[in-house]
């Protein structure tokens, strides 16, 4: 069953901050571990509400950010949606490294995909 993730964007960085996200990329990602489709949406400012509602209505799955705040994880985690939080790094690298199975919070990751810690 395809998994849908949406990434926080800060150009082409994971955002560092969940609440100030004004852009995201929404990815499917098949039972393969491929991605199967892939939308960035700007949003029209940065808002926590209309972020966590298009998470619930878009079906997501798996959230991929930098800093949360702790009531947001915690809705999101009860709502059933993983959050992968304190994610460093381009957001192709963290995509590819999510669609194999091998992304972790606190994951930083360099332009060649590989982790630093």
């Amino acid at each position: 069953m395809a998994t849908k993730a949406l990434i926080c964007l800060y150009g082409n960085e994971v955002a560092p901050r969940f609440d100030l996200t004004r852009e995201v990329l929404i990815a499917v990602i098949g039972d393969v571990g491929k991605v199967q489709e892939e939308k960035e949406l700007v949003l029209p400012h940065a808002s926590v509400e209309i972020i966590c509602n298009m998470i619930i209505t878009e079906g997501i799955k798996v959230v991929i950010c930098g800093g949360i705040e702790e009531e947001y994880y915690q809705y999101l985690t009860w709502k059933n949606v993983t959050v992968l939080d304190s994610v460093i790094g381009n957001w192709h690298a963290v995509l590819q490294r999510l669609a194999q199975g091998r992304l972790q919070s606190g994951d930083i990751l360099t332009e060649e995909g590989s982790k630093n810690t």
